[in-house]
């Protein structure tokens, strides 16, 4: 089993860093392989709504940064940590454009696979910033991994998230929860449990 988490921070060994490192190893002590993906300080395109992701299997239009190489890391992934400073009591606009594409491209490569999202703030917005990341979870068929608490950190530096020791706490759980679910989830497969066939999905505008 592998968990693929995304750090939504610039900065590469941040307070965001920090939380999801914290979540990485509860997992690998239960056994579970980890990969950090850094999206990196690079400038990451938004979405515009070409639709040309529907001409290509499973790949944004735009290959100049993260988004396709997060699908591909995505495809081998059972599950998923979204990790995101809090910006204005909002998440990252670099991990909005990222998941907004990813998830436009690559749904497929999400679906039915758990995910959890996780904030890192000085003081306020987190819990903002989580609604919004599990916003992606609830469209794409996949099931929402919870912790002890809401899933969040304090601190301006990772020195003073190191110090929120519930902080660290809920992160640790939100690692055993993830891969308490993996398990039941292959437990599942093992069993001939599928997940269930989608329905040929309906558009409808509330305009017409």
């Amino acid at each position: 089993m592998r968990v693929l988490l995304v750090n939504g921070s610039s900065n590469k060994n941040g307070c965001t860093f920090t939380a999801l490192s914290e979540v990485a190893a509860a997992l690998e002590e239960e056994q579970v392989e980890t990969e950090i993906l850094q999206l990196g300080a690079d400038p990451v395109r938004d979405c515009i709504g070409c639709g040309g992701c529907r001409k290509m299997e499973r790949r944004c239009v735009f290959d100049s940064d993260v988004v396709n190489r997060l699908i591909e890391k995505a495809e081998g992934a059972d599950g998923f940590v979204f990790g995101t400073p809090v910006y204005y009591a909002h998440p990252s606009g670099r991990i909005l454009s990222v998941l907004d594409r990813a998830f436009y491209a690559g749904s497929a490569a999400f679906a039915y696979k758990p995910g959890a999202a996780v904030a890192s703030a000085r003081r306020a917005g987190t819990t903002a910033s989580l609604d919004a990341l599990n916003k992606y979870f609830t469209i794409a068929k996949m099931p929402v991994v919870s912790s002890q608490y809401w899933n969040m950190v304090h601190g301006n530096t990772p020195e003073e998230v190191r110090q929120d020791l519930e902080g660290l706490q809920i992160m640790r759980t939100l690692g055993r929860n993830m891969a308490w679910l993996l398990r039941c989830i292959e437990a599942g497969k093992a069993a001939g449990v599928n997940p269930p066939a989608p329905e040929a999905p309906l558009r409808t505008n509330f305009i017409r």
